[in-house]
């Protein structure tokens, strides 16, 4: 009967941590069955080899065993890679085409990353892993099909459950079996021993003496993140082999390998990209000054409509408080003399009580000019933040219309209508 450790020393697994112990005993005991499989863990991690160890000790392991990323694929090509098509099924379809489940009949499906199918791909797969039936792109030929499927993800399938992006009756026919595997910075004990490994290889690889980390750089390797998993370690066990002429390696020279905590190695775009509560927020500031900037303008009119009427002299006597708001809170700056020559006043109160029509119309006038003058304002603060999206996105319209909250369509034609 076949052991976790001899099942490590076939497949090169390194390690000893539990964790990994036990999910190699898992996929030798469900290996002998059919039922599906989930293989859950962060990127770089090894996945891949589970669905080996599965297929190589079941009944299946003279049959086909392909592995699909379904990440890679394009969304409108996938249906067709994966179930077949028919001849004149879409443009450039020139031939009948056997898709994997096709092709592996009687052997093992490895689907990588699939979280990333979509939605009309997921119904289908859900077809065959119930009754093992599939159509080809452009047929209506039903067709059978004896494989075992072994799935793997790297994102969380509860939280695409309840976004809508997963099938959560998918998801429980992939988990009949969930197999998790822990991530580097959980195997602390292991991480000495594949960079060992990965070192040795690269030696051997490129005609060169392997390296060797003193004690501070042993403790820095354990301690580092790792957040690319044993991909990243191999990445930085190769970049060290090929680059440093010295064979002993000190924790300094492995810190100048590894990238900082914070990231700051990743692209700028990535680590300063603005956050969206961070624009609600100045959004919401903006209409906040916006409304203050109407609620004044409609105080204004209505002082100037009283100081028409009542006069200058009753008015302010009245209106200190209002006039302290729109003139300014110092004493010197709310006593505006409103009182004009009597001979070159525009409007006397005689002229507004013999002609109250006149006095209708020069009201309304002064109203529309003061609502004029706020929508132009309101165009303007438009404008600006138009303006600032795109240019903070690149001229990129899709970008742009998404961060202001409105479709693009409609940012297309303010766009044209500001002559922008």
């Amino acid at each position: 009967m076949d052991t976790v450790q001899s099942i490590k020393q076939r497949f090169e697994i390194i390690g000893n941590d539990p964790k990994l112990n036990r999910a190699i005993e898992k996929a030798i005991q469900v290996a002998p069955t059919d039922i599906s499989v989930l293989v859950a863990g962060e990127s770089g991690v090894g996945k891949e080899n589970i669905p080996r160890i599965i297929h190589s000790l079941s009944h299946r392991k003279h049959g086909k065993y392909i592995a699909v990323n379904c990440g890679a694929i394009p969304e409108g090509t996938i249906d067709s890679e994966l179930f077949g098509h028919e001849k004149g099924a879409f443009t450039g379809a020139t031939s009948t085409r056997e898709g994997y489940f096709e092709v592996a009949n009687g052997g093992t499906i490895f689907l990588d990353e699939v979280g990333e199918l979509p939605l009309t791909t997921q119904v289908r797969l859900l077809r065959v892993l119930e009754n093992g039936e599939f159509i080809k792109v452009g047929s209506s030929h039903v067709q059978k099909t004896n494989v075992r499927i072994v799935a793997a993800t790297n994102v969380n399938l509860f939280k695409a459950i309840e976004k809508g992006k997963f099938r959560e009756d998918l998801y429980y026919r992939l988990s009949t079996v969930d197999i998790p595997l822990p991530p580097l910075r959980d195997r602390k004990e292991d991480i000495h021993l594949l960079f060992r490994k990965f070192v040795a290889d690269f030696a051997t690889k490129y005609k060169m003496p392997p390296l060797k980390l003193d004690e501070n750089a042993i403790l820095l390797l354990q301690k580092f993140r790792w957040s690319g998993n044993i991909r990243q370690l191999r990445n930085v066990a190769e970049q060290i082999s090929v680059l440093e002429t010295n064979r002993d390696i000190t924790a300094s020279t492995l810190q100048s390998y590894l990238p900082t905590e914070d990231g700051s190695n990743l692209p700028s775009v990535i680590k300063d990209k603005k956050n969206d509560s961070d624009f609600n927020t100045e959004r919401e500031i903006l209409y906040k000054v916006l409304f203050d900037m109407k609620s004044d303008l409609h105080d204004l009119k209505k002082l100037t409509l009283e100081l028409m009427q009542n006069g200058s002299s009753k008015v302010q006597e009245t209106n200190k408080t209002l006039i302290k708001k729109i003139y300014g809170s110092k004493e010197e700056d709310s006593e505006i003399d409103f009182e004009e020559d009597p001979g070159t006043s525009l409007i006397t109160r005689q002229d507004i009580e013999q002609d109250y029509e006149e006095q209708d119309n020069n009201n309304y006038l002064l109203a529309e000019t003061i609502e004029e003058e706020e929508v132009l304002r309101l165009e303007q603060k438009e404008i600006e933040m138009i303006k600032k999206s795109l240019e903070k996105n690149k001229g990129k319209r899709k970008a742009a219309a998404d961060e202001l909250g409105i479709s693009e369509r409609t940012l297309y034609r303010k766009i044209k209508q500001f002559d922008l």
